[in-house]
C-alpha cells in the first residue's frame, strides 16, 4: 500500500473517531494458550492465527519455538515498526530504510521465584531503531521515532502498570 494510501486511511479514522469517540472503545480479541506437551504452547488467534512457543531444553523445554518473551520482544519491536511507519506516511514521508530491534536483560532466578527480592521478566529493555528517508532531516527522522515512543500501544502497554486480572475455572 502506498504512503499515500496508508496517510488517508489513518486520516479518514481520526476523522471518524474525532466525529463518534464513543467508536473509540473496543474490547479487544483473545490470544488463546493451550499446552500441548511438555512446555510446548500453541496460542490461537480470532482468526485462527497461530503461534507456537516453547522453552530453551535447561528449563525442560525442547528449545522447538522462541520463548514467550521473545514474542514480547517481537511484538514490541513490530509495534513500534508499525507506528514509526505509519506517522511517517502521515508526514508524508517514504521510508526507505526501517529496522526496529528490541533487546532485553533478565536475571533468569525471578521465573524460578529463587529470590523473591528479584525481579520476574525483563529488567531493561533497549529499542534501537534505524530509519532513512531520501531528503528528509534527521531532525524530521528522530522527531517521529520520538512520537511513536508516546503512542507505541505495545510500548506503553509494558512502561505503565496496567491492571490484570486473572479468573480460573478448575475442571
Amino acid at each position: 500500500m502506498s504512503i499515500e494510501n496508508i496517510r488517508n486511511s489513518i486520516e479518514g479514522t481520526i476523522s471518524y473517531l474525532k466525529a463518534n469517540p464513543e467508536k473509540a472503545f473496543k474490547k479487544g480479541t483473545a490470544a488463546t494458550a493451550v499446552l500441548e506437551k511438555g512446555l510446548k504452547v500453541r496460542t490461537v488467534g480470532p482468526e485462527n492465527e497461530v503461534i507456537i512457543s516453547d522453552m530453551p531444553p535447561t528449563v525442560g523445554g525442547e528449545g522447538s519455538a522462541p520463548t514467550p518473551g521473545w514474542f514480547m520482544q517481537a511484538a514490541l519491536a513490530t509495534c513500534n515498526a508499525t507506528g514509526i511507519a505509519m506517522k511517517a506516511a502521515r508526514e508524508g514521508i517514504e521510508l526507505n530504510t526501517l529496522e526496529v530491534s528490541i533487546d532485553t536483560e533478565s536475571d533468569t532466578r525471578g521465573i524460578f521465584g529463587i529470590q523473591e527480592s528479584i525481579k520476574v521478566g525483563p529488567l531493561n529493555m533497549r529499542t534501537r531503531v534505524r530509519i532513512g528517508a531520501e531528503g528528509v532531516s534527521e531532525e524530521k527522522l528522530h522527531e517521529i521515532v520520538k512520537w511513536n515512543e508516546k503512542h507505541s500501544w505495545c510500548g506503553n502497554a509494558i512502561c505503565r502498570s496496567v491492571p490484570l486480572e486473572t479468573e480460573i475455572e478448575i475442571l
